[in-house]
């Protein structure tokens, strides 16, 4: 076995060893995150979410999954993936975005691995202050999102693991988990078993 080899059986068992880890500790948080997205809609209320980094793109896919479908056709839901790439690069390019359009009865879905960019603390901030709920995607030590997530009484999802390709691994799970408990909340789609 070479040296990559290694570091490849490595990465496969550390990535199974986390989603193990994952799937003992978040069910009820989902599940109570999935409640306040799909009531949110429910209600006519809409979701907005955004990560940063490369969790931004965590933030479109749910989004997509969301206007288009995730595992059956049915209409598209109100969900907007915040734009960070919109000439303002600044700490407050989702907070100003969440001024914008942001209203009491809304959710916010955040997502941030390290947990302590400004731009999505800034972003929970300003959701706050306009009595939105709050959901995040976290790792590592849940940092300043966790604190915030606690004086807001918001939903944290926290993947157990301090290695960034692991956290995104299962933030992508769980927001296929999210994406599929939505639809069954909203839609009542009974899927073909996969033994017929």
């Amino acid at each position: 076995m070479t040296v990559w080899d290694k570091r490849i059986k490595t990465a496969f068992t550390e990535s199974i060893q986390t989603k193990t880890q994952a799937a003992e500790t978040l069910p009820a948080n989902i599940s109570i995150a999935a409640n306040i997205l799909a009531n949110a809609l429910l209600n006519d209320n809409k979701i907005l979410c955004c990560g940063d980094n490369a969790s931004a793109t965590h933030a479109q896919y749910f989004a997509s999954n969301m206007i288009n479908r995730f595992e059956a056709e049915r209409p598209s839901l109100p969900v907007i993936a915040l734009n960070g790439n919109m000439g303002m690069l600044t700490e407050e390019v989702y907070a100003k975005q969440i001024k914008a359009i942001g209203r009491e009865g809304d959710v916010l879905l955040a997502i941030s691995t390290r947990c302590n960019s400004n731009d999505t603390v800034k972003a929970v901030e300003e959701a706050a202050t306009r009595s939105m709920k709050i959901i995040a995607l976290t790792g590592c030590d849940g940092g300043k999102l966790c604190g915030l997530l606690i004086s807001q009484q918001g939903v944290e999802i926290r993947v157990p693991s301090f290695h960034s390709a692991h956290i995104h691994e299962i933030h992508m799970l769980v927001i296929n988990c999210l994406s599929d408990l939505i639809d069954h909340a909203l839609f009542s789609f009974q899927f073909p078993s996969q033994d017929t």
